[in-house]
């Protein structure tokens, strides 16, 4: 566009300055995929526009039949394209177009332009859960391109798992919600870590490989099974309905010969023995508790007997130690205290 032609679209009236619509896409929604809006407005358009070549969503718009231009107009230059009443539909980047709307903003706020009618228009939403995509693509390049995060394994990365998951139960009882969130997303990248390495297989172990959609397909699996009471014909009005059901499923799934099967022993002890006293309880087993004299005889009977009661000793007792901890640094800051 020349000097002149700028000229007359800053002279011509409000209903001659034309429209630019600024078409978003989620690149975590399928290419193609948009709404019937954004369809609208890219086949009502006299001219489309599109600054990356590469843009996932040109195949699918060319081969519905619209034509897209390749090109990264200024601003000055799409509200000339405008003039005469057209409609221009920019198809943005991945980053939004900030300088072409940096400069729209700034020839409207200049009060010299007669600015063509300006729309933002989502063409495609995030679903819920979208962002886990991201977290595997992010994933995916630290694999690859991070020094550490390439040369790690499911063994060395197993403690940290386990410290994860500490910090994620002591978020939820100090009841800090930002605390929380975070915890959860460090627990979440151990699941999606240790799935990419899964990928790669050890063959030399006889590994098969697995990734995290291998991961999220089995669990979705279990819990529709484990679920019949709502994605099947079965009834359950009570929480004690739904743990029969579930059990009952887990025991048909496993076929176990042993109550005491898939209980982790690595566990804390207080953990372990309240685990074994909720599988006897629940199988109806009446089991009598070892005697001795160890200290550890004792823990047993009270890991048992909080079970029994519906308390659960770890917390119990990391409670408790808390309440400890604040005593000592109470009477760290005691003036009677002796150096």
């Amino acid at each position: 566009m020349n000097a002149t032609s700028s000229d007359a679209a800053a002279q011509a009236g409000p209903a001659a300055s034309g429209r630019i619509v600024l078409l978003t896409t989620s690149h975590r929604v399928a290419p193609g995929l948009l709404s019937w809006p954004a369809w609208q407005a890219l086949r009502g358009a006299d001219q489309v526009l599109c600054a990356d070549g590469a843009h996932p969503q040109l195949p699918y718009l060319r081969e519905a039949g619209i034509a897209v231009d390749e090109t990264s107009p200024g601003a000055q230059e799409l509200v000339d394209a405008c003039a005469g009443g057209r409609t221009v539909v920019v198809v943005a980047t991945g980053e939004g177009e900030p300088r072409l709307t940096d400069g729209l903003a700034r020839l409207a706020g200049s009060g010299r332009v007669h600015m063509p009618e300006l729309e933002l228009l989502p063409a495609s939403y995030d679903l819920p859960g979208a962002r886990l995509l991201d977290l595997v693509q992010v994933m995916d390049r630290i694999r690859v391109e991070c020094p550490w995060s390439s040369r790690q394994t499911h063994e060395g990365l197993a403690k940290y798992g386990i410290e994860e998951a500490y910090e994620l139960v002591e978020a939820i009882e100090e009841g800090d919600r930002d605390e929380l969130r975070e915890e959860l997303g460090d627990v979440l990248l151990q699941v999606v870590f240790h799935s990419r390495i899964a990928e790669e297989g050890r063959p030399e172990d006889g590994a098969e490989p697995f990734s995290i959609d291998d991961v999220a397909a089995g669990i979705v699996t279990k819990l529709i099974h484990r679920h019949p009471h709502v994605f099947g014909d079965e009834t359950a009005t009570t929480p004690e309905e739904v743990k029969e059901h579930w059990l009952r499923t887990k025991a048909e799934e496993k076929r176990r010969t042993s109550v005491t099967e898939g209980i982790p022993l690595g566990q804390p002890g207080l953990a372990l023995a309240a685990k074994l006293a909720s599988r006897a309880r629940t199988a109806g087993l009446e089991v009598e508790l070892p005697r001795g004299e160890d200290v550890g005889y004792e823990l047993l009977a009270v890991a048992a007997r909080a079970e029994a009661e519906g308390v659960d000793p770890e917390a119990a007792l990391r409670a408790a130690a808390r309440a400890y901890r604040d005593a000592i640094r109470a009477r760290e800051g005691s003036p009677a205290l002796d150096g």
